[in-house]
């Protein structure tokens, strides 16, 4: 009876103060519901955000979350990653990460931004993808994935992580294109799905 007052109460309070409680199954979900929401950080057009309530999620699952082997690549070149406007990022393999999902192994490629790109991050890697859920319930052109340099040879992926371009939500954007050769045979039923813009 104690459990049902106190739950009571919170729905009391939560109504009065106006503010919802974040929609999400893990953190990671709740903060990406939440800057989707916020204005000043949102990709989402005016009319999309609007009725916005949360995106759409696989379901979290522990199976994609990997760990796998960093094979470095320290003299590769720096080369021009094409985008979705004319803009290039200018981008290397920092290594190749292979792992094993669903008892099969894959490898991909894992990028460095150059330090010379405005607002470029040192530690940071850009792992983006493309698998069997695109245009099948994930957004067609591919997802990415962050990731930060390990001191060591491994590094874990965590795919339920795996988030939509910005110009999934709003063409003005300019997305990296997923190298074809990042493409994982297999479906990767995890992080968010396609998104359903507003058609008013």
């Amino acid at each position: 009876m104690r459990l049902l007052v106190i739950g009571f109460i919170s729905l009391i309070i939560l109504g009065c103060s106006g503010k919802q409680a974040l929609k999400g199954e893990t953190p990671w979900q709740k903060k990406m519901n939440a800057d989707f929401k916020d204005a000043s950080k949102s990709p989402l057009k005016d009319k999309d955000r609007k009725n916005f309530v949360e995106l759409d999620f696989f379901k979290f699952d522990s199976a994609y979350v990997v760990k796998s082997i960093l094979k470095r690549t320290p003299d590769s070149d720096w080369f021009d990653m094409k985008t979705t406007t004319d803009r290039v990022s200018k981008e290397r393999v920092y290594g190749i990460i292979e792992f094993e999902l669903k008892g099969e192994t894959y490898q991909l490629n894992v990028y460095q931004e150059s330090p010379d790109e405005e607002g470029a991050i040192p530690d940071y890697l850009f792992l983006p993808f493309l698998d069997d859920t695109n245009g099948a319930g994930s957004y067609a052109a591919g997802r990415y994935i962050d990731l930060k340099i390990p001191k060591g040879d491994s590094i874990e992926v965590d795919f339920n992580k795996a988030f939509n371009p910005y110009c999934a939500y709003n063409e003005k954007y300019s997305c990296p294109i997923v190298p074809r050769e990042n493409y994982v045979a297999t479906r990767i039923e995890a992080g968010v799905k396609a998104f359903k813009k507003s058609d008013k």
